[in-house]
C-alpha cells in the first residue's frame, strides 16, 4: 500500500522541469524494476505531453535494460548456449520476445536436417544438405553486414523473415550444427563472419595455440549462401587485403565470442547522436563478456 502511494506520488513528478527533480523521479521508479511498467504504461497512454511520454519511454527502456544486463550476466555465467544467447540480444530491441515461437522453428530446422543426415555422409555432403535444407528449401537469405539494418541482428526476427546477415545467419547455421553434433565453428577472419569445418578430433582433442589451427580446418563454409570454399579461397582472400594469415584467425570461437562480436556489431547500428545511448547501453553489454 505504501508502495503504491509512493509510485502515484512519483508518476505525477515526472513532468517536473526541474532536471535534478527529474533524475531522481526516475532513479527512484527504475528501482521497482518491471512492477512499476503497467502503471508507467497507463500513464503514457492517458497524457497528451510527447516530452512526458518520451521521459515515460526512457524510465521503461531503462528497466528492461537492467533486466537484460542481469539475463546477460547469469547466461555468461553459466553455461553460454549460443541460441540462448542470440535471444538475449535480440531482447534489447524487442524486450517483449517471447521465444517459443523462435524455439519451436529451429526445432522444425533441425529435424529436417536431421532426416537428411547419415553417417556415412562425408563432411562435403553433410553441408550440401544444409545448403539444400536452410537455403533452397527454407529459402535463407543473406547479406552482407548493414547497420541501417537493425533486424538483421535479431535471430528470432532472421527465423521469421529467413532473412539475416552474415553474423546471424551463421550463428543460426552453428546452433544448427550444435544440435546435429556437426563440428562446426565460426572463426576470426578479418571483416567476415566464416564458418569452418573443423576435424572432429581437432576440435575435442588438440590444442589451437600450436599454430596449426587452419591445418584443423577441412574447409570453409559462406553462412549467406551455405556453400563450401576452399583454403586457397582463403588464402586468396588475405592476399587481396594485405593481412598475413596468423593462427589466431582459424581458432573456432567459442559461444560467449561469438555473443560478443554480434553484440559489438550490433552497437553500430546505433550511431546517430539520438541514439548514442543505445551504442553505449551495446558497449557496456558487450564488456560484460569475457571471451
Amino acid at each position: 500500500m505504501e508502495n503504491n502511494r509512493e509510485i502515484n506520488a512519483l508518476l505525477n513528478l515526472i513532468d517536473d522541469p526541474d532536471e535534478e527533480v527529474y533524475l531522481t523521479v526516475e532513479n527512484r521508479l527504475m528501482s521497482y524494476g518491471n512492477p512499476v511498467i503497467p502503471q508507467l504504461e497507463h500513464l503514457w497512454e492517458n497524457t497528451l505531453s510527447e516530452a512526458v511520454q518520451e521521459r515515460i519511454e526512457m524510465i521503461i527502456h531503462r528497466i528492461h535494460f537492467i533486466d537484460l544486463k542481469n539475463e546477460l550476466i547469469q547466461w555468461r555465467d553459466g553455461d553460454p548456449d549460443l541460441f540462448h544467447g542470440a535471444l538475449l540480444v535480440a531482447k534489447y530491441q524487442y524486450p517483449e520476445l517471447q521465444t517459443v515461437k523462435a524455439l519451436q522453428d529451429v526445432e522444425k530446422m533441425r529435424r529436417n536436417l536431421w532426416l537428411e543426415l547419415n553417417n556415412s555422409m562425408t563432411p562435403i555432403e553433410e553441408v550440401k544438405i544444409f545448403e539444400s535444407i536452410l537455403y533452397n528449401y527454407y529459402k535463407l537469405q543473406g547479406s552482407e553486414v548493414n547497420y541501417s539494418k537493425c533486424e538483421d541482428f535479431a535471430i528470432h526476427k532472421v527465423i521469421e523473415r529467413k532473412k539475416g546477415n552474415a553474423i546471424t545467419n551463421g550463428i543460426l547455421y552453428i546452433v544448427l550444427a550444435q544440435m546435429l553434433d556437426l563440428p562446426i565453428k565460426a572463426i576470426r577472419i578479418p571483416k567476415q563472419f566464416v564458418l569452418g569445418y573443423f576435424s572432429m578430433s581437432a576440435l575435442f582433442n588438440e590444442s589451437f595455440d600450436d599454430g596449426s589451427a587452419a591445418g584443423k580446418i577441412k574447409f570453409f563454409i559462406d553462412p549467406n549462401t551455405g556453400t563450401a570454399f576452399s583454403h586457397k579461397d582463403v588464402d586468396h582472400y588475405f592476399k587481396r587485403i594485405n593481412v598475413p594469415p596468423v593462427n589466431s584467425y582459424f581458432k573456432p570461437m567459442t559461444n560467449s565470442g561469438i555473443i560478443k562480436t554480434l553484440i559489438e556489431q550490433y552497437a553500430k547500428c546505433f550511431e546517430s547522436p539520438e541514439l548514442t545511448y543505445k551504442k553505449n547501453e551495446l558497449n557496456e553489454l558487450a564488456e560484460l563478456i569475457d571471451d
